[in-house]
């Protein structure tokens, strides 16, 4: 069994700052990659930012500048700091992530956290 747990969410004022966390547990061989979604009301799911194993990351156009994607390789931990927090940025945040689960596997598995609510007030 592989599980995802966010934590770090929360209530915060426009131009503050949040920190999320992505804690991956289980059967663990190797993580290709691992990437930050958000969804809100009435919207599709988004990618947020991603960071593939070599170091790589990618960001959503709404967030560059303001938000820093890491991992933490030692501790199957991500994380993504988000600065200059707009009202717009309000969502789910969903942690999402490609592995291998044991040396075997011939393909990597796709797994999804159960999300954390992120609210910036005005």
């Amino acid at each position: 069994q592989v599980q995802l747990v966010e934590s770090g969410g929360g209530l915060v004022q426009a131009g503050g700052s949040l920190r999320l966390s992505c804690a991956a547990s289980g059967s663990i061989f190797s993580i290709n990659a691992m990437g930050w979604y958000r969804q809100a009301p009435g919207k599709q799911r988004e990618l947020v930012a991603r960071i593939i194993s070599g170091g790589s990351t990618n960001y959503a156009d709404s967030v560059k500048g303001r938000f820093t994607i890491s991992r933490d390789n030692a501790k199957n931990t991500m994380y993504l700091q988000m600065n200059s927090l707009k009202p717009e940025d309000t969502a789910v945040y969903y942690c999402n992530a490609d592995l291998k689960r044991y040396y075997s596997d011939f393909r990597a598995y796709n797994y999804w956290g159960q999300g954390t609510q992120v609210t910036v007030s005005s």
